[in-house]
């Protein structure tokens, strides 16, 4: 059970970051949902505050790629909560054909949250210590052929996330860092995927065979 810890989602509108926001408040947790998408954000609010209490949650605007929008979203969940116990680092894209937007979301949006997330976890500098997980992929583990700039941004996660659960263990952050490697999952994340693909359209057959092979559900 997670009662009286607090909990930090990033991309938590849709796909595994709602999921994810759904099971912290199942296990008793407060949640900050974190996302680009206002909308969405506000929508998920609304039905979360129906089935959990709306004191549970808060939704905070935040787009991965803006310093300020990330700390001025930190600085709102400590005021709302008192402090970060669990960072989910989930925003992500999907976009071949606009690669340095990939890196600008997928890698350096979760490093930037990371950073972040420590100036009020560490227990260095008066936090109380945590975990952070970080959504990469199994793309992240292995070759993707039909997307190797949203591969390349995968792999550079779990890099990141060693390296980083080594250097709190060396220096006594007091945060676990923890990288998850889902395969393919049914969500929004998948919508028009050949479009995504870009220049890698023309391997979309590939993703139709991970798909038949239980690959991408």
């Amino acid at each position: 059970m997670l009662k009286g810890k607090v909990a930090v989602v990033t991309g938590a509108a849709m796909g595994i970051g709602k999921a994810t926001t759904t099971i912290l408040l199942q296990n008793g947790a407060k949640v900050a949902l974190l996302d680009v998408n206002e909308a969405a954000g506000k929508s998920l609010k609304a039905s979360l505050d129906d089935e959990y209490g709306q004191e549970n949650t808060v939704f905070l605007q935040c787009n991965v790629e803006s310093d300020k929008d990330v700390k001025d979203a930190f600085q709102s969940a400590v005021e709302t909560f008192g402090g970060i116990d669990i960072v989910c680092n989930n925003a992500g894209v999907l976009n071949e054909a606009d690669w340095e937007k990939s890196l600008s979301i997928n890698l350096a949006g979760v490093i930037r949250v990371v950073y972040v997330a420590l100036e009020h976890m560490n227990k260095l500098t008066g936090g109380r210590g945590g975990v952070v997980v970080n959504t990469a992929s199994v793309a992240g583990l292995q070759a993707a052929a039909s997307f190797p700039v949203y591969s390349a941004t995968k792999f550079g996660v779990v890099g990141f996330t060693r390296s980083m659960a080594a250097a709190s263990a060396a220096s006594g952050y007091g945060v676990r860092f923890n990288a998850l490697c889902p395969a393919g999952v049914q969500t929004d994340f998948f919508t028009d995927m050949k479009v995504k693909m870009g220049p890698f359209s023309h391997l979309y057959y590939l993703v139709e065979k991970a798909v038949e092979k239980g690959i991408l559900e």
